[in-house]
């Protein structure tokens, strides 16, 4: 016959509560979730035509490092423009004016992420100011697919552009 004890259903309960603790933090740190630490951000916003799969609590990075995230991503109904607001650890508040932005994406499937490239304007970029200089995201579907089909039906006239292919033929002389 088993024993139960308090001693035995305490460990095993304090066991299952430490094992829904270290999954929650899990859970949390995959999803790029903070504890509201370092409430020192400081916002920017940039505007892009095309953001391609960027989604709220993506990376944005300089040189690979991550400084932030993205915090929102608007539509503006005039442009019709992506308005995508940066948040910043405050540590970097001082990136430089003309700074410039870009979507990227971590491989070939990977995630899309905003990478910072700093500039050499001595003023900085204060909290609210907005990216100028941007670089859309690249779709890499709709670029295989312009490759697929355009290049398919151009191997026929470049044959037909062929040096000496216009050029009458001629018969031998008796």
């Amino acid at each position: 016959m088993a024993i139960r004890g308090p001693r035995l259903e305490f460990s095993v309960g304090a066991f299952l509560l430490l094992a829904l603790a270290s999954l929650l933090v899990l859970a949390v740190a995959s999803t790029n979730q903070r504890f509201g630490m370092g409430g020192g951000d400081y916002e920017l916003k940039a505007r892009f035509s095309q953001i391609g799969q960027l989604r709220k609590q993506a990376p944005v990075k300089v040189g690979g490092v991550t400084i932030g995230q993205v915090a929102d991503i608007q539509l503006d109904p005039i442009k019709y423009d992506s308005i995508v607001t940066l948040s910043l650890d405050s540590k970097f508040k001082d990136l430089p004016a003309d700074t410039s932005a870009g979507i990227f994406t971590s491989g070939l499937l990977g995630e899309s992420y905003i990478g910072l490239q700093p500039g050499g304007d001595p003023d900085v970029l204060k909290s609210g100011d907005e990216i100028v200089f941007t670089q859309p995201a690249v779709d890499l579907l709709q670029l295989v697919g312009k490759y697929m089909f355009s290049g398919g039906g151009n191997t026929g006239a470049a044959a037909n552009e062929t040096p000496g292919a216009d050029a009458p033929a001629t018969e031998p002389q008796p």
